[in-house]
C-alpha cells in the first residue's frame, strides 16, 4: 500500500529505455513509476482493468505511436475503462500532427510540451496533472489529459 504523499505513474511505452528513464526521473521526483507495454494492454497478456485496480495509478503516460489511427482508437476505447477515468493522462507521440488531426477536441485542451522527447518536461507535466487532480472524494471529470510530442522534423 502507498503512503498518502507517495504518487503513482504507470508508464506505457515500446521503448524500455524511455520507461526506464521516465522510472528513475520520477523516483528521483518522490513518485512510484510502474511499467506496461502497450502491446500487453493490446493483446490481452496485461489485463489493464486489473492492472489499474491493483495499482491504483495518480497518472498514465500513454504512447500513442504508429499506426496512428489505430493505436488512437484503442485508447480511445480504454478512456472509457472506470479506473481510468480519474487518473491524469499524458499522451506521447512522435508525430504532432498525426496526434491533432486524430485527437481533434475529443481529448479537451491538449498541451504539447517537449521536444524530442524532453523527459523531464514530461515528468512535470504529470506532476503537474497530479497536483491539479482533486481529491479522491470529490466528483471527477472525465480523464485529464495533456500531450507530450517528440518531433521528427515536423
Amino acid at each position: 500500500m502507498q503512503d498518502a504523499v507517495t504518487k503513482t505513474v504507470a508508464i506505457f511505452n515500446a521503448s524500455d529505455d524511455t520507461v526506464e528513464m521516465l522510472k528513475v526521473l520520477l523516483s528521483e521526483r518522490g513518485c512510484r513509476a510502474i511499467a506496461g507495454r502497450v502491446d500487453d494492454v493490446k493483446s490481452g497478456e496485461l489485463d489493464f482493468i486489473a492492472y489499474l485496480e491493483t495499482h491504483r495509478p495518480d497518472a498514465i503516460i500513454w504512447d500513442i505511436a504508429p499506426p496512428y489511427d489505430r493505436n488512437w482508437n484503442f485508447f480511445k476505447l480504454l478512456r472509457l475503462v472506470g479506473p481510468l477515468e480519474n487518473c491524469s493522462i499524458v499522451l506521447t507521440t512522435t508525430h504532432k500532427h498525426h496526434l491533432d488531426s486524430l485527437a481533434g477536441e475529443q481529448t479537451g485542451a491538449i498541451e504539447i510540451v517537449g521536444k524530442p522527447y524532453d523527459l523531464g518536461v514530461i515528468v512535470d507535466t504529470v506532476l503537474s496533472g497530479i497536483a491539479a487532480a482533486k481529491p479522491a472524494s470529490s466528483p471527477q471529470p472525465q480523464s485529464r489529459f495533456s500531450a507530450a510530442v517528440h518531433k521528427r522534423g515536423d
